[in-house]
């Protein structure tokens, strides 16, 4: 009894009340089980993703065993699993961010898109997405951009290529074209040239009908004219970025939530055509 009414004499930090504290680990927990929530909920998208990409390669491996009568080379496609994995998380101050791989590691992120146009070097699509990659992100990027301009030609990296994305972006819904034509990198080149690579060659042939996705879009960047389009991309896109991130010093986002987020990255691809305009009205302006 000396004991505890030594320990009850001992005054507690300030501001510490139990009742306080009390009410404090209640809503960690409540905290603690949305986060769970959150986590089981992105595992089952996910798992339903890959669910459907496991039976389509199923699928196809019981048709070409059916079709050759051999069985398929490669490994067997893995079953996916629904439970989340022991790494996955949720960012308690801003869930709907996303960890992604950046060149400094992993790190909490926002995904910030932008579509220029080649003649001006303005910006006219910006947006934020919290995709770690950008295989989905070609139709609303072209759905941002073609509220500012008419879009013609597209020149995409090789992370936002995809069949579906690349057919929706060239054909309406009534199998009609839009007019919309994609060039992609399909395949990695090296640094440099070759004297081969110098010396002028023809076109090569269209590929038929039958040719794949694959193949059809590496046709348009082998040819003269699609190499020279092509070729504005990194002239293009690739000087931004690093204009608002060295001459602006934007690197990262100091808003939480992709609202705020996005209206940041608009203010700062706005700084950046202020900045371009600027230059444009310099070129104009008689010597």
């Amino acid at each position: 009894m000396r004991k505890a009414d030594a320990a009850d004499a001992i005054p507690l930090q300030d501001g510490l009340t139990i009742p306080a504290e009390i009410q404090r680990r209640e809503e960690r927990k409540a905290t603690l089980a949305k986060a769970k929530a959150e986590i089981e909920a992105r595992a089952h998208l996910r798992f339903q993703a890959e669910q459907a990409e496991y039976e389509a390669k199923m699928a196809k491996r019981s048709a070409s065993e059916a079709g050759t009568g051999k069985k398929p080379r490669g490994p067997v496609p893995v079953q996916p699993d629904p439970t989340p994995g022991t790494k996955d998380q949720v960012n308690l101050t801003d869930e709907v961010s996303r960890i992604m791989k950046t060149g400094n590691g992993f790190q909490q992120c926002y995904n910030a898109q932008a579509g220029a146009d080649t003649d001006s070097r303005l910006i006219v699509g910006a947006r934020v997405c919290n995709a770690p990659n950008d295989k989905q992100q070609l139709e609303p990027n072209l759905a941002a951009i073609a509220q500012h301009i008419e879009v013609e030609n597209v020149l995409i990296d090789s992370g936002f290529v995809s069949e579906a994305a690349v057919t929706k972006a060239e054909s309406a819904p009534d199998a009609t074209a839009t007019g919309v034509t994609v060039y992609a990198a399909m395949k990695r080149e090296p640094h440099g040239r070759t004297i081969a690579q110098l010396e002028k060659h023809e076109d090569p042939p269209q590929p038929g009908p039958e040719a794949s996705f694959a193949e059809r879009m590496i046709h348009r960047t082998a040819t003269a004219a699609g190499r020279a389009l092509y070729k504005l991309r990194q002239e293009t896109i690739e000087p931004i970025f690093g204009i608002i991130k060295e001459a602006l010093g934007f690197r990262r986002f100091l808003m939480r939530g992709l609202e705020k987020v996005s209206l940041e990255w608009e203010l700062v691809c706005l700084a950046y055509n202020f900045k371009r305009l600027h230059r444009l009205n310099a070129k104009l302006r008689p010597a």
